[in-house]
């Protein structure tokens, strides 16, 4: 099986994926910007063979660098990155070398809010009222139905960039003074928890492996406001929340891919849809997994593609959160009295690369218990600062 894989260095611990689909028996064939000697050894090592382009974003070496791997190795099987940035150009690439996997007559339901809205509501999901506007006033004719305050982001966008809450008319002009380049969907304010639907889908759409997160705000506010962020798995599922996660999946047609789907809960048994992602959560979710479940996913994905390995035996184990720490904050605890006092909770604590680090902040403490409520008190610890 020949497999190509875009950008195998970034972000940091994805060579893993690489790493499991070569033990499982795949050629691993990637693609990238950095000069091959300059990557980690676990990522060279995790590769059957490199071809390295100036510019990922230059699809016309792409196009060179596949035609050069079907050449040397037969016809591609699949394209991948596991990256929401890269999700249009696999798409492109797969119609081109007419590979399995989302097309480009399917790519925009998974990359604009405004469409995924589409298939929300096909799955029976409520859905925050909003639409595409392009000028002030097509912006004030939707918000004389949803009043105040709104959402801006852009429609086709990665995570919060760019994403800004209007509360009033000032908000609105400023907004428009320099008006976007790009599409930008509004949609009123919808005040909730955010929970987030996670896990892989074989190729008949089922769910391989799923579990439930829950987070501290949305990184809107996290990057917006500069705050600290945690989220945390649950070990028990919302059956309404197993629902619609279930209906989403058969409505986006999610097929041997990994999803990531967000909503707000807005009452008991009441959600309403934010967006979908079919990757992996972001950050170092995946690892989360793991330690949660106590599985590789990693390796799961990869007898998932290489042998269509389906079953998978697993228990949500443990509560797993993620709790972030920025460098400008001066903190009541140190690093040491975290390890002093709750060492034996954490399992992974990680330095978070520089595009990361506005969401998941510089560093990231990962920890797991039985009890919720041994979570709470952790993340409390490690957040509490000096007034």
């Amino acid at each position: 099986m020949n497999i190509v894989f875009l950008s195998p260095h970034f972000p940091p611990q994805y060579f893993r994926f690489c790493l499991n689909l070569k033990l499982a028996g795949a050629n691993v064939l990637g693609i990238g910007d950095e000069p091959f000697e300059n990557m980690p050894h676990d990522v060279r090592g995790a590769l059957t063979e490199y071809y390295r382009v100036d510019d990922l974003r230059d699809y016309d070496a792409l196009l060179r660098a596949c035609g050069f791997f079907t050449h040397r190795y037969g016809k591609i099987d699949r394209v991948d990155s596991l990256n929401e940035f890269w999700l249009s150009t696999e798409a492109r690439l797969r119609d081109d070398f007419n590979v399995p996997g989302i097309r480009g007559d399917e790519i925009d339901y998974i990359r604009r809010k405004s469409r995924m809205k589409d298939k929300f509501i096909k799955a029976g999901v409520a859905v925050a009222r909003g639409q595409v506007v392009r000028t002030i006033a097509g912006a004030r004719r939707l918000i004389r139905q949803t009043g105040y305050p709104v959402i801006a982001k852009p429609d086709d966008g990665v995570g919060a960039i760019a994403t800004y809450r209007l509360d009033g008319d000032p908000d609105l002009d400023a907004f428009f003074q320099n008006p976007p380049d790009t599409d930008y969907i509004m949609e009123e304010f919808v005040s909730g928890r955010i929970y987030s639907f996670d896990g892989l889908a074989d190729g008949s759409g089922n769910p391989v492996f799923f579990t439930v997160h829950t987070f501290s705000q949305g990184i809107m506010e996290t990057v917006n406001e500069s705050r600290h962020i945690y989220y945390y798995s649950l070990r028990d599922i919302p059956p309404a929340l197993e629902k619609i996660g279930r209906a989403c999946l058969k409505a986006f047609n999610v097929r041997e891919r990994f999803f990531h789907i967000e909503f707000f809960q807005t009452a008991p048994d009441r959600y309403v849809a934010l967006e979908v992602n079919m990757r992996p959560p972001g950050g170092f979710t995946t690892d989360m997994f793991n330690f949660a479940c106590d599985i590789d996913i990693y390796r799961i994905w990869a007898e998932l593609l290489v042998h269509n390995q389906t079953t998978v035996d697993y228990q949500r184990a443990y509560h797993c959160c993620y709790a972030s720490r920025k460098h400008d904050q001066r903190y009541v605890h140190t690093h040491e009295d975290i390890q002093s006092q709750y060492g034996n909770f954490m399992v992974q604590i990680e330095s978070v690369p520089g595009v990361f680090s506005s969401a998941l902040g510089e560093i990231g403490y990962i920890f797991r218990s039985k009890n919720l409520d041994d979570i709470l008190k952790i993340t409390q610890f490690i957040h509490e600062t000096h007034g």
